[in-house]
């Protein structure tokens, strides 16, 4: 009868935390399970996912040669070739590969310049995030498999959303790992995916690894940072702590009991962490303490940066706090707000506009801090959009696209990869994009496959293999 009382209790907990329950008692053997061997190179990383396909030829893969060519069919040019069927990627899946490319040649939408020593070419959408481009590591020749937007939970789990749910990078990071703050989750999310046509909660999700691993979803809102973390109004600090204290007793008492319960266990820790949480997420996120000059470097002071720039310095504050994976969300709830098969020139300019200046500070926060050494920072979509076009808009582009990685040991102002001259194939270095989740993890000091659960087999290509040239 205890036991039951003490479960019932318990498994109300874990509604609230959660999704990172403490496992401090098994983190060395977790570190020992999934280390690499080396030093790792980041503590923690803020990966940063735009849904709905960022256009990858107006923001850094730029292609001239769709000027010159502007208006005349892919057959008219001399890149004719790329239409070859035989060239199309057998693996990707979810409606035609060449939608879209066998319309007229559409122009850049955006001007472009060079930026840093380096000399990277960034689209005027991103000109913020160009006076960093000699942090950047842009990997331009990333390919997908699905050809819609269950590529958003491609891009997090390495699976198509047909195979359901399957642990997330960030999942994978917090299953090898131990946490760096015993007050705080392992791993944040900040925004929201596109809906469950996509993904949905998949998309920071830990599947079979269990909930402890999951993503805990908050808002930037200091407020109310997590559905349920503020205690009943009628119920003083004082008597909540002694509420915790008698129940904590208790639970100890049933772990005596039965030391080889893990659920026990588990709702254990979520209860000490909810009720941690209670005060350390909220000061994490009461952003108003930040400088006024902090403020403006994310976008505060502007209403179209605002959101974006919260997510971004909620980001920093929680990485500083030691969280190990923070994921932000840009443009999805109903739907992926990047999808431009119409009017991309619009849309990418609004959407541009609300995160380029945020992220951009975020890059330059961490840097001033010391902290970009010691946090890996990635930008990626969906896949890329179209050279090809019927009206104003791009379509969906799985052959070929880019991301870009800065801080955490990776190397600063250079290109790696590359699509064709049109940016239809990755032609050059093409990487599946798992070939981005082994490098976190490498950089983290980890090699997934040592990260093994008993009776689950993953997939040579779940591995993937670090990008070891844009490494330092």
């Amino acid at each position: 009868m205890r036991r039951s009382s003490l479960s019932d209790t318990g498994m109300g907990m874990t509604g609230l935390a959660l999704g990172a329950l403490l496992q401090r008692d098994a983190w060395k053997k977790q570190i020992d399970r999934g280390a690499s061997g080396r030093p790792p190179r980041a503590k923690s990383v803020i990966w940063i996912f735009l849904c709905g396909g960022v256009s990858h030829l107006e923001s850094f893969d730029i292609k001239p040669e769709l000027n010159k060519y502007a208006g005349k069919s892919i057959e008219e040019t001399p890149y004719k070739a790329v239409l070859d069927p035989k060239r199309v990627n057998a693996n990707i899946v979810g409606g035609n590969p060449n939608h879209g490319n066998r319309k007229t040649i559409m122009p850049l939408q955006t001007g472009y310049k060079k930026y840093g020593q380096c000399g990277l070419e960034v689209g005027d959408w991103f000109t913020n995030i160009g006076t960093c481009a000699d942090d950047l590591a842009v990997v331009r020749s990333l390919w997908t498999l699905d050809n819609d937007h269950g590529a958003q939970l491609t891009f997090q789990t390495g699976r198509h959303v047909r195979e359901g749910a399957h642990p997330t990078v960030g999942s994978w990071a917090c299953y090898g790992l131990g946490t760096l703050n015993e007050n705080l989750p392992e791993y944040v999310v900040l925004g929201s995916p596109t809906g469950d046509c996509c993904g949905g909660a998949w998309t920071h999700g830990a599947a079979y690894l269990g909930p402890q691993y999951a993503g805990v979803k908050l808002s930037a809102d200091p407020k109310k940072p997590l559905p349920f973390l503020k205690p009943a109004d009628n119920l003083t600090a004082e008597e909540q702590a002694a509420n915790f204290s008698l129940m904590g007793r208790l639970n100890r008492l049933a772990g005596i009991d039965y030391p080889d319960d893990k659920d026990l266990q588990a709702r254990i820790k979520a209860y000490e962490l909810a009720f941690q949480m209670q005060t350390s997420v909220p000061e994490t996120l009461q952003l108003e303490k930040e400088s006024a000059e902090t403020k403006a470097l994310y976008g505060l002071d502007q209403p179209h940066t605002k959101a974006f720039g919260e997510q971004c310095l909620a980001a920093r504050r929680l990485v500083e706090r030691g969280v190990r994976f923070v994921q932000l969300f840009h443009g999805g709830g109903g739907g992926g707000a990047w999808d431009a098969h119409s009017d991309v020139k619009g849309n990418h300019t609004t959407l541009a506009a609300q995160v380029d200046k945020p992220i951009a500070g975020l890059l330059k926060d961490l840097k001033r801090r010391g902290l970009l050494d010691e946090t890996l920072v990635v930008f990626g979509t969906e896949f890329g959009r179209t050279p090809g076009a019927e009206g104003t808009g791009r379509d969906h582009h799985p052959q070929g696209f880019c991301a870009w990685l800065a801080g955490g040991g990776v190397k600063g102002g250079i290109t790696h990869g590359a699509t064709d001259e049109l940016g239809f194939y990755a032609v050059e270095n093409p990487h599946y994009l798992t070939d981005i989740h082994a490098t976190v993890l490498h950089q983290l000091g980890l090699d997934s496959r040592k990260l093994e659960v008993p009776g689950r087999k993953r997939l040579e290509i779940d591995h993937g293999q670090p990008i070891k040239e844009i490494l330092a």
